[in-house]
Parts: C-alpha cells; structure tokens; sequence
C-alpha cells in the first residue's frame, strides 16, 4: 500500500466522469500525495462547446475530443478505467462498477454532467436528438446534410422535395448555435455543391416556450441576438410551447409544423447517477449539496458540475462549463486541505467554501455574428464581430491540448477564407423520420417563411 512523505498511507480518490468537473478535479489533485482513479464510460474528454461546430461540419469529432489517457499521463498517480459506475455503498466507501469490480475510496468526487430531458415524452428522442456527445453531433450532422442530398435526389427524379425546414426545439445557447450554423451551412458552405435544389432555401425556425430567447442574458443583448439570427433568415417564435413531435413534423397546440429535421436544445437533466447516492435530490435530479459541494452527512463526497444543486445568494449556480471547471478544482484543492495540504499555520482555510466566479456568459450565432456579456476581467456588452471574435479567441485558449487549438484555428481559418467544410460526412443510415416519396407529394407547400412568422411572436 502507498504511503505519503509523512509516512502515514495515501489518500485514495475516485473520480467518476471525464468531463470539466471531473478533468479539472483530477489535474488538481495529481499534485497531492494521493493516489486517483479517474472511471468514464468514454476514453475521451470533449470540450462540449464546440459540439455544434461538429453537429455542423465545420469542425471534426478529433478536434474538440482528445482521449483522457494522454491528457493524464505525464501524473504518475493518476489510473484510467473506461468503465460504467452501477452503484454506490457510500456507509463502505464503494463504487460498484458493471464490470463487476468494487473499488473502495477514501474521497469520492462525481462529475457525471446531465443529459437530455423531454419533460416526460421521451418517446420524442429518436425524433429530435439533444447535443450533448460526439454522438450526438455526428448524428445531427447526419440528419442536417441528408436532407439535402434527399431533397437533390428528389427533385431529380420527381420534379419536387418536402420543404427544407428545420425545426430547433428551444432557445436557449444550444438551440440559437445550431439555428445559425444551419442556416450558414445552408447560405454560405453548399451554395455550389447542388445541380437540382437550391440549399439557400432552406427555412430555420427556433420555438421557444419561455418569452426570449437566452433567457439568461440581459435583455439588450436578447434584442442583439434577434436581430443577428433575423439577419441570418432564422424565424424565432416565443411563447410556442411544443405538444407533440412525430416524423416529419411538429404540433404547437393545434398547429402544425412541418419539419425535414427536428434537433432539441430545451431542456436538461442530470446524469441517473445522483440517484444512486440515495440522499437529496432536486427536480432535475440534480444532488443537494452544502457549501463545500458535499451532500448531507458525508464530508468525504463532492458533487460538482451539472450533477450539484448549488445556490448562492439565493440564485441557482448555472450548469455550464465555466462553474464545472471552478467546482473541480475546488474539490481537489478542499481533499488537500482535509489531508493538510495548503492549510495556514493556524489552520485557516479549512472550512473556505465554494464560490462561483461568474465570468460572463457568451453565444455564438453564426458567421461574425455573436453575442457576449462579459464580467471579467472587465465588464462589457457587446455582439456582433467583436463578440464572435471574442468568443472564438477564449475558446480556442480554453481547448485542453496544444494540438486542439492549433488544429481548430487552422480549420476556422480555412472556412472562414474559403467558404468550406472539411468534416461534411455522411454516415449510418440514409434515412431520415417522415422523409418519404408520400410526404413529398403531400407537402412541397408547406414551408416555414421567416418573414411570415414575425420575430418574437408566439
């Protein structure tokens, strides 16, 4: 068994998730006296988000992912297990693992992140698939791209296609990237490629249930990004509460809305792992956990990310990258302090609680067209080229690996100047829900028309 400087035996830490949380705590605690074990299903951390760049085709899957292995392996007392965490025995300090092994810990910090949540239809996933993985991405860019190699062959061999409409189920940031981005794949990337239909056609609509889009913004910047996605041909409605989708297309109430591609970006809920704990949850199944990101009655657990239900000043701590990255590193730097590390003389320090530092918030809406509301290091709102620049730039710096940041500013680069893809890849199937020779026939009519469905109205 290892032992510490002191001679006393190492502290062992289990690490459950790949992800900012889960990354950020272990790159933190590879410089204690302890020794990490890090489980992901996957082999590979991805900078979630970029995912909309590979949904798209801008970017490819290697370029925002890069495998946990080599990201770790200059840390000695760092192990990697790709493996499926099944239960844990938090009065023994185990974690159960479907391969069947049981590890024992002496600190556990659990980063598993969220996934999609269709508000009780998940009947509704096969239809409109969330962004949350590189599987996720490559699927979407599936749907997108083939529906316009669909729609050529269509009209080649019957004179007609469905209406290239695209429907994007909420308006939060996932949901305004992927309208912008479609609609310039549409305008700008395959304006050439087509000999039978024209891509610039195509119709992009965002529903949004709530009164705004980016809900979460100041309202000027709301207004900002409106207009940005109006230029762009992007209809948005507010106020348009989703009641049933089904292939081919979508129902608002009694309203129906014909959709070649239907993508959800409205709602989240945490990983099923939180409830395995068997202590509190929230609504979204998120963990309640106490100001040092432990939940009730054990110390020696920290929730963080998505995963954690943490409030400051009476306000919701978001589940984004920014305060999963902040909640990693503060579990790694509180487990050193438990074990004596990084304390003051006095002992101060030990009981310092977490704190969210609230950067600022930005959202990418297209080509030069962004908005960014920012807190630190200065305070600023701004949209437009200047925040896209602004956006790409921190993004860029924050891509873990030197290789990452090299290869996607080249291929940033590259489209920007020529107007092109490189990851536009088709692949698995060739076919897409609702899209058949009946349908063309019936609703070759039916096209989603930005100018009339007005901007904002419900």
């Amino acid at each position: 068994m290892a032992t510490a400087p002191n001679g006393s035996v190492r502290k062992r830490v289990i690490v459950v998730g790949g992800g900012f949380a889960g990354m950020n705590a272990a790159l933190g605690l590879a410089k204690l006296p302890v020794d990490i074990t890090l489980i992901d299903r996957r082999n590979h951390h991805t900078f979630q988000p970029l995912l909309y760049q590979v949904a798209l085709a801008v970017l490819s899957p290697a370029e925002i992912a890069q495998p946990i292995r080599s990201i770790l392996r200059d840390h000695r007392n760092i192990e990697v297990l790709m493996d499926e965490v099944v239960g844990f025995d938090l009065s023994e300090r185990r974690v159960h693992l479907k391969t069947g092994a049981v590890l024992e810990y002496d600190y556990l910090v659990l980063g598993t992140g969220s996934t999609h949540s269709y508000f009780g239809r998940d009947d509704w996933a096969p239809l409109a698939p969330g962004l949350k993985t590189v599987e996720d991405a490559t699927e979407i860019r599936r749907r997108v791209l083939l529906a316009f190699e669909l729609a050529e062959r269509q009209m080649q061999e019957d004179g007609s296609h469905p209406p290239l409409n695209f429907v994007i189920v909420g308006g939060g940031p996932t949901g305004v990237e992927l309208a912008g981005a479609i609609s310039d794949i549409a305008r700008l990337y395959m304006a050439r490629d087509f000999r039978h239909i024209n891509p610039a056609t195509a119709h992009v609509l965002i529903l949004e249930g709530s009164p705004n889009v980016l809900g979460a913004y100041p309202p000027d910047l709301q207004q900002k990004a409106v207009e940005q996605l109006a230029d762009l041909g992007v209809a948005v409605r507010t106020g348009a509460r989703v009641t049933d989708i089904q292939p081919g297309y979508v129902m608002i109430g009694d309203e129906r809305l014909e959709s070649a591609v239907t993508l959800w970006a409205a709602g989240v809920q945490a990983s099923p792992l939180g409830k395995m704990l068997g202590v509190p949850l929230d609504k979204r199944g998120c963990v309640l956990v106490d100001q040092f990101l432990n939940p009730p009655g054990h110390p020696e657990v920290f929730v963080c990310g998505d995963l954690a239900h943490v409030e400051e000043n009476g306000r919701l701590v978001p589940g984004v990258a920014q305060p999963a990255m902040q909640m990693g590193t503060y579990a790694a730097k509180r487990i050193g302090r438990l074990i004596g590390i990084g304390l003051g003389s006095d002992g101060t320090g030990l009981n310092e609680p977490f704190h969210y530092f609230d950067k600022g918030d930005m959202a990418t809406i297209g080509r030069k067209a962004a908005v960014a509301n920012i807190k630190w290091p200065f305070k600023g709102r701004w949209s437009g080229l200047p925040a896209w620049l602004t956006w790409l730039f921190v993004h860029i710096f924050f891509l873990i690996g030197f290789r990452n940041r090299i290869a996607v500013f080249r291929q940033w680069a590259w489209t920007y100047l020529t107007f092109s893809d490189g990851a536009r890849l088709i692949t698995g199937s060739v076919e897409l829900p609702g899209w058949n020779a009946e349908y063309a026939a019936q609703h070759t009519d039916a096209i989603i028309d930005p100018v009339e469905t007005p901007l904002g109205e419900g």
